[in-house]
């Protein structure tokens, strides 16, 4: 029985342990959220910006300028509706394609015009 109490004492003195252990809970909330803050910087707010300019370049594109579709299309806007733009990508060749289906801008008429 002594030794059974004794076992029960040294299990509870064991489990109070010292107080600056405590703190364990705390420490683990504050990583967790350096952890949150570090994701959002080095993830969610680059392509957060680059999804901005990337609608910025949609908004800005007007007739004449060449492009590249999502699907790897060169061609170049010769009208631009409201949803759409029709792309010209061969001779007699004219294609409807919506205005998220662009990838990136390659240049425009007048800029080809001003580097001659």
């Amino acid at each position: 029985m002594l030794k059974l109490t004794a076992i029960i004492a040294q299990a509870q003195a064991a489990g109070a342990g010292d107080p600056a252990q405590q703190g364990g809970g705390m420490n683990m909330i504050i990583v967790m959220l350096l952890m949150l803050a570090a994701l959002y910087f080095l993830m969610i707010r680059p392509q957060q910006v680059q999804r901005k300019k990337h609608q910025q370049m949609i908004n800005s594109l007007e007739s004449g300028d060449q492009i590249v579709t999502i699907g790897g299309l060169f061609g170049t806007i010769t009208n631009v509706k409201e949803k759409t733009y029709i792309l010209k990508i061969a001779d007699n060749t004219k294609i409807e394609i919506l205005k998220g289906a662009v990838q990136e801008k390659i240049a425009s008429r007048e800029g080809e015009k001003k580097a001659e």
